[in-house]
């Protein structure tokens, strides 16, 4: 899944410039230490080291956080005009999936009570726009396998694209402390080949 690539790859580049900058300040602070005790100077030292330093913190910083923004933008990056929309509203406790242009105007919600734990549904291949909100309190959409998670608010609508390549089903869950059943608070995605989707979409139950 694109989503899935991308974020390994920033998590995977992030973490060996974190271990390889740790390692070096491990290095200078060594180094330092060790100098300091063999020399003994009335006058104070021109602080090259300290500029260097601070100027390759300030490039790494620079770096990553262009670079991590860039991947955002590839993340969600969609070059379909229409996106399929769903609207997605978190309540205590469960979730409701709204398909405004659906032919036949489907809505999946449930209680998230035993197995009434509610199904979004979504074709393969084509770009989904998820626009989410809350009814009462901040909930978290999540979907530990695929990486995506975003934030449901009250008042307020967060959007964020998927394209899922691959017919699947994986669980989400919410993300967000939210009361007393926050646990129970699961969903299931499952990406269905376009034709199924279609089929469903004018009222049939075969993806579900």
């Amino acid at each position: 899944m694109r989503q899935r690539q991308i974020f390994g790859t920033v998590f995977t580049l992030e973490a060996i410039v974190a271990g390889g900058v740790f390692l070096v300040i491990l290095g200078v602070l060594a180094w330092v230490l060790a100098r300091r005790r063999s020399e003994v100077s009335d006058r104070p030292e021109r602080p090259r080291l300290e500029a260097f330093y601070v100027g390759a913190l300030a490039a790494f910083a620079v770096f990553l956080v262009a670079w991590t923004a860039w991947q955002n933008h590839r993340e969600h990056h969609t070059a379909d005009p229409a996106p399929l929309r769903v609207d997605v509203t978190g309540f205590q406790w469960c979730w409701t999936f709204g398909y405004p242009q659906s032919p036949a105007h489907r809505s999946v919600t449930g209680t998230c009570k035993g197995k009434d734990i509610p199904t979004l549904v979504v074709p393969t291949g084509r770009t989904v726009q998820l626009r989410l909100t809350s009814r009462d309190v901040i909930h978290s959409l999540w979907v530990p396998d695929l990486r995506y998670k975003m934030d449901a608010f009250p008042h307020h609508v967060n959007t964020f694209t998927l394209t899922l390549d691959r017919a699947g089903r994986w669980r989400g869950r919410c993300a967000e402390f939210c009361g007393q059943r926050h646990s129970t608070m699961d969903f299931w995605i499952k990406a269905v080949p376009p034709r199924e989707y279609d089929r469903w979409a004018h009222g049939g139950s075969a993806a579900v």
